[in-house]
């Protein structure tokens, strides 16, 4: 019965910690303890050697289950529109090469910022207008604008 008890306080101090750093990893370290506990208070006689098996059995399931379930969750983006800003149009302000990231500007703030280091697969001229084809980080990819043709 003693183990139990060292089981449930284990459990306890991992949760506990949980909650301090946020990480989720020891949640299930703490609940595969807490299992513990339960199946030592049913299993009086249960030895130390499989207990400490049944412990790493339990924690390796329960973290196989959680990076399960996190794979499942969207990639979120913090703070960022989703996809809003890909196809806004701004004026390329240092001209822009394969080779060489380039500046563009926005006439409203894209992503909280009017001006942006970009880069794109084709030189795009100084005020020439492009457009925004994907977020890279700190900076955008952009493509030329092309007109609308008319009919």
């Amino acid at each position: 019965m003693q183990a139990g008890w060292w089981w449930c306080g284990l459990g306890l101090v991992l949760l506990c910690s949980e909650m301090l750093l946020g990480t989720l990893y020891l949640l299930w370290l703490g609940i595969a303890a807490l299992v513990m506990a339960a199946l030592t208070l049913v299993w009086l006689e249960m030895p130390l050697a499989l207990q400490a098996v049944n412990y790493a059995v339990l924690s390796a399931l329960a973290l196989a289950i959680m990076r399960k379930l996190e794979k499942r969750k969207p990639d979120l983006r913090i703070g960022q529109a989703q996809g809003d800003e890909i196809g806004r149009e701004g004026v390329v302000t240092e001209a822009i090469s394969p080779m060489q990231p380039g500046k563009i500007r926005f006439a409203q703030g894209v992503l909280g910022s009017r001006e942006w280091v970009a880069y794109a697969d084709s030189a795009i001229a100084a005020q020439q207008t492009a457009i925004i084809v994907a977020v890279e980080g700190n900076s955008l990819r952009v493509a030329p604008a092309h007109p609308a043709s008319s009919f």
